[in-house]
């Protein structure tokens, strides 16, 4: 049998509301709840929408695909970012039944079913989206419910301001990562924190080195102790300015060991630096932003996913080196007096372009350029 071809039961009516009041109507489908909540943000990517879902990035959000065919192509274990998703949601305009794809092993709704995700098709999502551009990123609430209902059930919903919704998608224990063979000849030993980390992110850092994944809440100390060459802080969700235990610890490894930080890393990093962050109405959520390396001039088109930025010349002595040609965002910075630097798109993508994975390869370069401090906590290398 196909991927997806086992459906064949007629969808049930379903409405979205928005916190603002808008009401879009479509279909119930994936995962049978009568209300499902969350924080409503549209992204753009045209394929990829299995990574997108099982990003982690996603905790606390309802995800709107603004493509109109998604499902198209399955899903296989292959290309998860993460063990299982944290997204609240999912609304499409056309979820497609049967895939067509040679590597599908399972359609995208009974994909969305085992994993609990509720999902809305059916929506002019074009709609949705331009009302997202004019309302920002807003709390909703949908599903099978009365609308009087999820009208209630929308307004009550909280955004993700002031929200650390690291603590429910972070790892539990820690978990090492033999580097590849080109990683395990370079000697290297990296620290990843785990704020909602992607698989492919851990997959390029072994192309490195050795890599040792430990979770948000792990100390200064302990991180030292592992006598790492470099430490990376990874993407993640919600709002940076809750994270106090995460920044001060980032805090306590700067100029004691290169730092590598990735979207929410990068604003964890910008505020251990003495920065601060902001809200955009909407967010980036796609794969095509063109952002400028100002070093160069060369113009990278990106794959991004956060609501938050890093507000401009608010971290003392660091220069800006990327810059979102949309709308002027600082996509990237680095540390003038200590080895540390980050940027808030996702090098490595999944999904989206590969042109800025260069950037793995200038952490390897920090690294053997600055050698660890040795801390009372740690052994000399």
């Amino acid at each position: 049998m196909r991927p997806g071809a086992e459906r064949d039961e007629v969808r049930t009516p379903a409405l979205l509301v928005t916190a603002d009041g808008s009401v879009f109507s479509g279909e119930a489908a994936g995962a049978s709840v009568p209300v499902a909540t969350g924080e409503l943000v549209f992204n753009t990517a045209m394929s990829g929408y299995q990574e997108v879902i099982t990003d982690p990035s996603y905790a606390g959000q309802v995800i709107a695909f603004t493509n109109t065919h998604i499902g198209n192509y399955g899903t296989n274990a292959a290309d998860d970012e993460a063990e299982v998703p944290h997204c609240r949601g999912v609304v499409v305009c056309d979820l497609a039944d049967e895939p067509s794809n040679w590597r599908a092993t399972e359609a995208l709704e009974p994909f969305l079913r085992r994993h609990g995700v509720p999902a809305l098709t059916g929506v002019d999502t074009r709609r949705l989206a331009k009302h997202v551009r004019t309302a920002g990123a807003v709390p909703c609430a949908f599903g099978t419910a009365p609308e009087r209902e999820l009208r209630a059930a929308a307004a009550a919903t909280p955004g993700t301001d002031g929200m650390d919704l690291v603590s429910g998608v972070t790892a539990g224990e820690v978990h090492v990562h033999t580097g590849t063979e080109e990683g395990a000849a370079s000697g290297l030993r990296i620290v990843a924190y785990d704020f909602g980390v992607k698989t492919t992110m851990v997959r390029l850092l072994t192309t490195l080195g050795d890599v040792t994944v430990v979770p948000a809440g792990t100390p200064a100390g302990d991180v030292l102790a592992l006598e790492p060459d470099g430490v990376f802080l990874s993407n993640g969700p919600g709002d940076p300015a809750a994270l106090g235990g995460p920044t001060a610890a980032v805090a306590d490894l700067v100029g004691r060991v290169p730092i590598f930080g990735i979207c929410l890393g990068h604003q964890i990093l910008a505020i251990a630096l003495g920065g601060t962050t902001y809200k955009l109405p909407f967010g980036h959520h796609g794969a095509n932003h063109p952002v400028q390396r100002l070093e160069t001039g060369v113009v990278e088109i990106t794959s991004q996913n956060h609501n938050y930025a890093v507000a401009a010349g608010s971290i003392p002595d660091a220069e800006t080196t990327h810059v979102n040609l949309n709308d002027g965002v600082i996509e990237g910075f680095r540390s003038r007096t200590a080895p540390a630097f980050s940027v808030q798109y996702h090098p490595e993508a999944a999904p989206g372009p590969h042109d800025a994975r260069y950037l793995f390869g200038a952490f390897r370069d920090l690294m053997l350029a600055h050698p660890m401090r040795p801390s009372a906590g740690a052994g000399a290398r």
